[in-house]
C-alpha cells in the first residue's frame, strides 16, 4: 500500500552497539528529523558512533553515562572532543571532567525523542537508567536502558563501590520500586550481555528483553522478599573486574585522553628484548595452540581470538606495567592493542612482523606440552591444577584436582610443587593456556596444557566429575 502523502517517515533512530570482547552494550539514540543524537555508555572506540552519525545524518550532541564504569574505559572524552558533545552523569558520580550533573527525573529532549533519568543505585550509588519515549509512539515509554542494574536473566553485582549488603539493599529498591512497576511491554536494553563480570554469571546472551518477561523469568526477580534477595545477591558475587579502582579513576576524570592515544610503536626483535629487560610484559595474542608450539621466553598466552581477551590480560598484568603485543599479523596486533586500551592497560608497542620476525633471526623460543583430557586420565604422576572460578569448580571438577583461579596464580605460587609435572585445566582450554604460560614465566619447568577442551571434554570422554560446596 502506498503511504498517504501527508504521512511522515519514522524519526526515531535507535542502535545498540556491542563490544564483544567485554560483553558491553552502548546505544546511539536520536531523532533523524531534528538531526540530534545521544550516545549512552560509549565504549573506548568511538568510530562506530561516528560512522552511524554520518550514515544517518545526525549530530551527537550529548553523551549520557549510567555510572562510573569499573570494567572498561569510557569513550566520553573522545566523543566530547570529536563531536563537541556535552557529557551528562548523575551528581553522585562526582565526575572531575566538564559535565552537566543531573538528578532523578531529569529529561533530555532530542526532537521528538525523550530520555528520562531513573536513579537506580545498587551497582553504584550514582547508577541511573534511562526511560525512552517518543511522540510518534504517543509519548508512551517504550524502552528502558537499564545499564548495570537489570540484565537479561540476571541483575547487577552490588559490591563495586559500597558495602555489598548496602548495595544489595539499594539494588532491591531500585528494581522493585522503580524498574519492575514499568509497563510490561517496555523493552529492556541492558549495559552488558553474557560474559560480563558486572553480573553474577547468569547474564543471558540475548540483546534485549521486556519488563514483563524479566518479571516472569529472571531468577533474581522471583525473590520479592528483600532479605531473601540480599542473601542471594551476596552469595552470587564472583571475582571483580580487574583494576577496578584504576578504571573508575580514569572514567571519573579529569579528561586526560581526549584524543586517541599514540598508536603503539612497531618494535624490532631487539627493541622487544630491551623493553622486556626494562620490565615490560609480552602478551602473545595468537591462539593458545600457536603459543604452545613456540613462543618468546617470558611471554604470557592470552588469545585475542577469544572473547574476554582484554579482561584476562588486565587480571594478570598490573596496571603500572607496560605491555608489548605479539600476534599473527600487524593488523591484528593493532586491534589487540586497542582492546587492551579499553580496560586501561598501557601498551608500549608490538613486535613488528610477529613471530616470523623473531624466528627469522633465530632467537630463542620456548614451548609448552599439550595434553588431551583423555591422555590426562591415563597419567597418575601429575598435579592437576584447575584454574576456573570458584563456582565452576564447585559445580564439577576432576577428582583430586587443586583449585587456584588463573588471576590468583602469581600470588599463590608457593602452593604448587616444583618437582612434579603440573597439568593446567579449565573448561575449554583457554584459561588453562594462560595459566601454563604464567607458571612457565615464573620458572616452573614441567608444564602440561590440557587441550583441546577441558573439564567438558573430560566428561564427554567418560571421566567422572566431583562437586563441592
Amino acid at each position: 500500500m502506498r503511504r498517504p502523502p501527508y504521512a511522515r517517515t519514522a524519526c526515531v533512530l535507535f542502535r545498540q552497539i556491542l563490544q564483544e570482547d567485554l560483553s558491553c552494550a552502548s546505544y546511539l539514540i536520536g531523532d533523524s528529523h531534528s538531526g540530534i543524537a545521544v550516545v549512552v555508555d560509549p565504549q573506548w572506540d568511538i568510530e562506530p558512533y561516528l560512522r552511524l552519525s554520518r550514515l544517518h545524518g545526525v549530530q551527537i550532541e550529548h553523551v549520557l553515562e549510567t555510572h562510573n564504569h569499573a570494567d572498561h574505559v569510557s569513550g566520553h572524552g573522545r566523543l566530547a572532543r570529536a563531536m563537541g558533545a556535552t557529557i551528562h552523569i548523575h551528581a553522585l558520580a562526582e565526575a572531575e571532567y566538564p559535565h552537566q550533573p543531573f538528578e532523578h527525573g531529569f529529561k533530555l529532549e532530542l526532537g521528538d525523542v525523550t530520555l528520562e533519568a531513573i536513579h537506580t543505585p545498587g551497582h553504584r550509588p550514582e547508577h541511573t537508567a534511562f526511560l525512552v519515549s517518543s511522540s510518534e509512539r504517543g509519548g508512551t515509554p517504550w524502552a528502558v536502558l537499564t545499564g548495570d542494574s537489570l540484565f537479561v536473566g540476571d541483575v547487577a553485582r552490588p559490591d563495586l563501590a559500597v558495602d555489598a549488603r548496602e548495595g544489595s539493599e539499594d539494588l532491591f529498591a531500585s528494581l522493585f520500586e522503580r524498574l519492575l512497576p514499568l509497563p510490561g511491554e517496555v523493552e529492556v536494553w541492558p549495559g552488558h550481555l553474557g560474559g560480563s563480570a558486572c553480573g553474577s554469571g547468569a547474564v543471558d546472551n540475548k540483546s534485549s528483553s521486556t519488563i514483563a518477561f524479566e518479571r516472569a523469568h529472571n531468577p533474581a526477580l522471583q525473590l520479592s522478599d528483600r532479605d531473601e534477595f540480599v542473601t542471594s545477591a551476596l552469595a552470587s558475587i564472583g571475582a571483580p573486574p580487574p583494576n577496578v579502582r584504576h578504571v573508575v579513576a580514569l572514567n571519573r576524570g579529569p579528561l586526560l585522553e581526549l584524543d586517541p592515544p599514540t598508536p603503539p610503536a612497531p618494535l624490532s626483535p631487539r627493541a622487544v628484548e630491551v623493553a622486556i629487560a626494562e620490565g615490560a610484559v609480552l602478551v602473545d595474542a595468537r591462539t593458545n595452540e600457536q603459543f604452545d608450539e613456540a613462543h618468546i621466553p617470558g611471554a604470557i598466552s592470552v588469545s585475542a581470538y577469544d572473547t574476554g581477551f582484554a579482561t584476562k590480560t588486565a587480571h594478570v598484568v598490573h596496571d603500572n606495567v607496560e605491555v608489548i603485543v605479539v600476534a599473527a599479523s600487524d593488523g591484528y596486533e593493532l586491534e589487540a592493542a586497542k582492546l587492551l586500551a579499553s580496560v586501561g592497560v598501557r601498551v608500549r608497542g608490538y613486535l613488528e612482523g610477529g613471530m616470523t620476525a623473531w624466528r627469522s633471526e633465530e632467537r630463542p623460543v620456548e614451548r609448552i606440552t599439550m595434553l588431551t583430557p583423555a591422555a590426562l586420565a591415563e597419567r597418575d604422576d601429575v598435579f592437576v591444577l584447575d584454574v576456573r572460578d570458584a563456582k565452576e569448580y564447585a559445580n564439577g571438577h576432576v577428582p583430586g584436582s587443586v583449585h587456584i583461579p588463573y588471576a590468583e596464580l602469581s600470588e599463590r605460587l608457593d602452593e604448587l610443587p616444583r618437582d612434579t609435572p603440573i597439568a593446567t585445566l579449565c573448561s575449554a582450554g583457554k584459561r588453562s593456556g594462560l595459566a601454563a604460560s604464567i607458571l612457565q614465566r615464573e620458572g616452573f619447568g614441567q608444564l602440561l596444557h590440557v587441550t583441546p577442551g577441558g573439564t567438558s571434554a573430560w566428561e564427554r570422554a567418560g571421566g567422572a566429575l566431583e562437586t563441592s560446596s
